[in-house]
């Protein structure tokens, strides 16, 4: 059983920066698909960033390209999401997600039926 413990998030103004962490543990494969969705109140929700562990080609939701970046930290099985000019409407839940296949990497367009676990969330709120 994988196990996603999530960190950062906050508030911020627009055009302000966060930085989202997650650590994957009980991970037995050598390459996870790991990344994070969000979920804005009486919306859908939507991919934001994903990428494997190994560190294959990140892929982004269209709302967030040129803005967030994703990338693997020293720490096994730990991703980062920088998150640049953000606008009130990133405003919403951050969900770390993770999942065995990494073919859940390279869904077109990323579901997030793929992705078995999930973090419990953290909040991310932007003012304008």
């Amino acid at each position: 059983q994988v196990h996603l413990a999530e960190s950062g998030g906050g508030s911020v103004q627009a055009g302000g920066s966060l930085r989202l962490s997650c650590t994957a543990s009980g991970v037995t494969s050598d390459s996870i698909c790991m990344g994070w969705f969000r979920q804005a109140q009486g919306k859908q929700r939507e991919a934001v960033a994903v990428m494997t562990t190994r560190g294959g080609s990140p892929d982004y939701g269209n709302s967030v390209k040129g803005r967030f970046t994703i990338s693997r930290a020293d720490a096994a099985n730990t991703m980062n999401l920088q998150m640049n000019t953000l606008k009130p409407e990133d405003t919403a839940m951050y969900y770390c997600v993770a999942d065995p296949n990494p073919i859940a990497c390279y869904s077109a367009p990323l579901d997030p039926r793929d992705f078995t676990f999930w973090g419990q969330g953290t909040q991310v709120a932007v003012s304008s």
